[in-house]
């Protein structure tokens, strides 16, 4: 038995990513991969994607800022891993440095502070090396500057 797959109309593949814009914002090359997903031909994707655009359902500056402020606050990154996730969904680099602009050097630093006292008091490893090490780990993979990892393990853990 051969399996059909599911086609869309122009208005239905519009109607379906408004409302997948809509639930939660989305960049380029995300609505780009659905529609590809839906089996659409390439200029319904460009007509879809202008379509989204005019009607504001996408806004790639809107994206970046609303990932960048979701990420920094529930994953703790920081902004290598910001820039380099961003780049990955192909944003471009004005988008990415207005977007890294909304955290003020304070707050930056503050949460970072806040961050490694919390690591450094939760990591129970009695040799300071191995503690040290988990610590510089668990920040580096979140993309925060290495000096500022390095100087801070120095600083907590002796």
């Amino acid at each position: 038995m051969q399996q059909t797959k599911k086609t869309y109309t122009l208005q239905e593949a519009t109607k379906k990513l408004e409302h997948y814009c809509a639930y939660q914002e989305r960049c380029h090359k995300e609505v780009a991969q659905k529609l590809t997903g839906m089996h659409m031909i390439p200029e319904a994707i460009d007509v879809i994607i202008v379509h989204l655009l005019q009607h504001n359902f996408l806004n790639e500056e809107r994206f970046a800022k609303t990932f960048v402020s979701g990420k920094f606050k529930f994953k703790a990154w920081g902004r290598s891993r910001l820039t380099y996730e961003l780049k990955k969904k192909d944003i471009s680099k004005v988008n990415i440095n207005q977007a890294l602009a909304t955290i003020s050097e304070e707050e930056y630093n503050e949460y970072f502070n806040y961050l490694a006292e919390k690591k450094a008091n939760s990591i129970k490893e009695p040799n300071v090396f191995k503690k040290k090490k988990k610590f510089v780990d668990y920040f580096l993979y979140r993309g925060w500057e290495s000096y500022l990892v390095y100087d801070k393990a120095n600083e907590l853990i002796k």
